[in-house]
């Protein structure tokens, strides 16, 4: 469903991305795990279109899209839930999700308030508050909820459980089991290896804007040196 193959990536001067490489299927769960300022948020950015890649590619169902204007790219079905969130603090949660709307498009879930409801319950009990009234983790659930409004057939979520109650954690990793259930390939950036663990299929370790580990959730929890080496802090 998407492929990165060799992006590198600069900030003015500043190599940022050194040659990424990574993959995730339909109805897969991919973590890139790292720590902060590894370069997490710039892969993504980059294979959105946010910053353009100086060489390598990125394809999406088959299709080269590294050289295409980001609203081109989420046309095509690729979902982005950026760690900042950015909702429109002065429109209620129907109206954020109406932002996001797009045609249903073959190969992905086609989703419509109600079903996002059932699918974040807290959204459903305040479909008419301004966005600025409601906490971080409710925030968060709009955002997630507005992307799938376009109907995408992957989703990339920034940090999705960074600053949020355990309890909310919880209500995400189970919200990211949903959307697997449904087909959606999801790739998440995190630095919290115990939410990973209860939500991905498999692992990329992102170090310095390079990966330095790719496999299965189960050989990294085997691997502590590994852990110990890339992720503790």
């Amino acid at each position: 469903m998407l492929a990165v193959k060799d992006i590198h990536a600069y900030y003015g001067r500043a190599h940022i991305l050194q040659g990424v490489s990574l993959e995730a299927k339909g109805g897969e769960v991919v973590a890139l795990l790292g720590r902060n300022g590894a370069g997490k948020s710039t892969a993504m950015k980059t294979i959105m279109g946010l910053v353009p890649p100086a060489r390598g590619e990125v394809s999406f169902g088959g299709r080269r899209i590294d050289r295409l204007p980001p609203y081109r790219i989420a046309r095509l079905g690729l979902g982005y839930v950026p760690e900042e969130r950015r909702i429109f603090t002065d429109l209620t949660v129907l109206e954020n999700l109406s932002v996001g709307r797009q045609p249903a498009r073959a190969g992905a879930p086609t989703w419509t308030e109600d079903r996002l409801f059932a699918l974040f319950p807290n959204l459903g009990r305040m479909r008419d508050r301004l966005g600025g009234r409601m906490s971080g983790g409710e925030q968060q659930m709009l955002t997630i909820a507005r992307t799938l409004m376009g109907n995408p057939r992957c989703v990339m979520l920034d940090e999705p459980s960074e600053g949020l109650a355990p309890i909310i954690v919880e209500q995400m990793a189970r919200s990211i089991h949903a959307l697997k259930g449904e087909g959606l390939s999801v790739l998440l950036s995190e630095q919290n290896l115990h939410f990973c663990q209860v939500v991905a299929d498999r692992v990329y370790i992102i170090e310095k804007g390079q990966i330095r580990f790719g496999g299965t959730m189960a050989e990294l929890a085997a691997d502590a040196a590994l852990r110990e080496q890339y992720l503790s802090v």
